[in-house]
């Protein structure tokens, strides 16, 4: 039997561990005739076996693929209008299902299709990136881009299941596999610590073959399904999966959003640790940890010194903050050894800046 993890959220759903097959997808599709399948033009080739398997099941009547862009590029309205078209041109009706196969970014399209097409259609996540099985594609969260930020248009929709197929990780360059690690960090910074002694303690954590991955994915994978089952809509709680993300998202902004998230979610720890140093809270134990974790993963954890002032502005800017004031996710290990998050609200610009400078390049 395949391992599973269940998310509980506005509806409860499975995230399986194992290849794609008639018995995993047969119970989500009872009573669908339709299905899309949206997948970036150069993961089409993968959308071919499931195409083939899909039509062998006696109740389906038409398979579609939908292909987009690839990466950020597919996060627009003009891709969002052009698969409405194809969902239109194809008489897609409220009992039809919509397939995401690609990485976080090919998710987070395909369960905002799904959610605005007829006010919500079924879905299922099918992330053949690291980033995309441990956080894309879990959680509900769907959206895309504009000119003014990252995600700041998209609803809570969460799919019926998650398929996590380790094979998919295979085919990938290092550089998504290390940008998915950032995401795995995070989890083990603010909730499992064992993710971080795997990391430290051995050589092959970014075989997708090995012991270490599978089980890096699962456990960043629980500690998802654990914070969103608590709290879907990111009322407090949830807020702790930000970790790093808030400098992050600036710095992807800086990058037009042709840097990997995962490495600006790098950047964002390093530069989170320090201002957490800076308040007081974090100590150089802790900050050393960061950096030398990063670094093993070979994960950037520096930003060029006269990026700051603008970065400043987008984080001012961004849909995390609170009022008028920033407010970060923030590790802790004061007074203790083992990690608190902790919020950090009200912080002088002398502060924030001293922050910058130490992970500044």
């Amino acid at each position: 039997m395949n391992r599973k993890i269940t998310v509980q959220a506005e509806h409860a759903y499975d995230v399986l561990f194992g290849s794609v097959s008639p018995e995993v997808l047969e119970p989500v599709l009872i009573g669908v005739n339709n299905i899309a399948i949206v997948v970036p033009t150069d993961l089409a080739h993968l959308a071919k076996p499931l195409t083939e398997l899909l039509s062998a099941l006696g109740n389906i009547d038409k398979v579609v693929v939908i292909e987009v862009p690839e990466g950020e590029a597919q996060k627009n309205f003009t891709t969002v209008n052009y698969c409405w078209a194809k969902l239109g041109a194809e008489n897609f009706r409220r009992n039809d299902l919509v397939i995401g196969l690609g990485g976080g970014a090919t998710t987070d399209l395909a369960g905002f299709i799904a959610a605005t097409w007829l006010r919500g259609i079924k879905w299922i996540a099918i992330p053949t990136s690291l980033a995309g099985m441990v956080d894309a594609a879990i959680g509900g969260k769907t959206g895309i881009n504009t000119e003014v930020g990252k995600n700041l248009v998209g609803s809570f929709y969460s799919p019926q299941l998650v398929i996590v197929d380790v094979r998919y990780l295979l085919t990938l360059p290092i550089e998504e596999l290390r940008a998915g690690m950032a995401e795995v960090i995070k989890c083990g910074f603010i909730a499992d610590h064992r993710i971080l002694e795997i990391i430290e303690s051995v050589e092959d954590f970014y075989d997708p073959q090995s012991a270490a991955i599978i089980e890096l994915i699962e456990r960043a994978v629980q500690v998802k399904a654990d914070v969103v089952s608590q709290d879907l809509k990111e009322s407090f709680l949830r807020e702790i999966l930000n970790y790093g993300h808030t400098l992050a998202h600036a710095v992807e902004r800086q990058e037009k959003y042709s840097w990997r998230h995962g490495d600006a979610v790098a950047v964002g720890m390093a530069f989170i640790v320090n201002l957490a140093m800076e308040a007081g809270l974090a100590s150089e134990a802790l900050v050393n940890r960061h950096i030398s974790i990063l670094r093993r993963a070979d994960l950037p954890t520096s930003y060029p010194r006269e990026a700051w002032p603008q970065l400043l502005n987008y984080m001012q800017s961004d849909k995390k903050s609170r009022g008028s004031g920033l407010r970060f996710v923030a590790v802790s290990d004061e007074n203790s050894d083992v990690y608190k998050v902790v919020r950090l609200e009200g912080l002088a610009d002398d502060i924030l800046a001293r922050a910058y400078e130490r992970i500044s390049s």
